[in-house]
């Protein structure tokens, strides 16, 4: 009799997946533990909603005519011009935290997935480090040197080196890489897999997921543009030509309906900003 109670008891072990599975997912989500944690992340997740709504406007400032800058640095720019210099600090640490849990993720995590998933997920981890990180990045340079930050352009400086032109290129075809997969991200829904809608409504679910499809691929608009050009800058040898959004809000303004196609382009990159709002609200953490 007790050797038929053992039996049943490691049977009912084996048949409760949440208890022989209890060790990886605890190895696999090891910040999420963190109720500090959480918050912070999801104030950084609402840090990056309000630096795109704020390109949103600047985009849509271009398309109407005015000149001033319109990339994510002309953004922050705007911020610490209006006093808000604690904002950016804020805003770089929220950003730092959140590139540093998706590095986790890129080295570590996931590990819930099948294997070929998996390398799948760790890669968008991946580019989400680049993406927080340039804007924390960026966030902090300009509350360091102010609004007035007169700083030269980046590729102007690497092609100037001997090997210029061909790191130029590669760094612009991989944009455009980029580009293309943040488009199938937001046709194919993939982004959702990343999202939590226990207790949400339909109407919130289908909001969100509306907003991250046009809000992606508006951001894939936005930095295809940004690698054509950079591409262009390294054949050229025209450093001009490649300034970041800026100059690639700026070209688009400049051709047969640009104005048309930039605020489009505005309200795509403003939707992709809401949806990062509701992105706070719903991402795993």
């Amino acid at each position: 009799m007790e050797i038929k109670s053992d039996l049943a008891d490691i049977s009912d072990t084996l048949l409760r997946p949440d208890l022989v599975e209890c060790r990886a997912l605890d190895k696999d989500r090891p910040m999420r533990d963190s109720k500090t944690f959480g918050l912070i992340a999801r104030g950084g997740l609402v840090c990056y909603a309000l630096v795109h709504l704020l390109v949103a406007w600047l985009a849509a400032q271009v398309a109407l005519g005015d000149q001033a800058k319109a990339d994510k640095a002309g953004a922050l720019q705007m911020v610490v011009a209006e006093g808000g210099a604690w904002l950016l600090w804020l805003i770089a640490a929220g950003l730092a935290v959140l590139a540093l849990w998706q590095l986790s993720e890129a080295i570590t995590g996931h590990r819930h997935v099948k294997a070929r998933r998996r390398v799948v997920r760790r890669t968008v981890s991946g580019i989400e480090v680049v993406l927080y990180g340039l804007v924390s990045y960026s966030a902090v340079k300009i509350a360091v040197a102010g609004a007035d930050d007169g700083q030269g352009s980046l590729v102007a400086e690497i092609l100037a080196e001997s090997y210029g032109q061909v790191l130029v290129t590669v760094a612009g075809i991989g944009v455009v890489v980029v580009a293309v997969f943040l488009a199938q991200r937001g046709i194919r829904k993939t982004f959702v897999r990343e999202l939590d809608f226990g207790g949400a409504s339909g109407a919130a679910r289908t909001t969100t997921i509306r907003l991250g499809q046009i809000g992606w691929i508006a951001l894939a608009a936005a930095y295809g543009t940004v690698g054509v050009l950079t591409v262009t800058a390294a054949v050229t040898f025209d450093p001009a030509k490649a300034s970041g959004l800026d100059a690639a809000l700026k070209t688009l303004a400049a051709q047969p309906y640009g104005g048309p196609m930039l605020l489009a382009l505005a309200a795509g990159i403003a939707a992709f900003g809401a949806f990062a709002l509701l992105d706070a609200r719903f991402r795993k953490i």
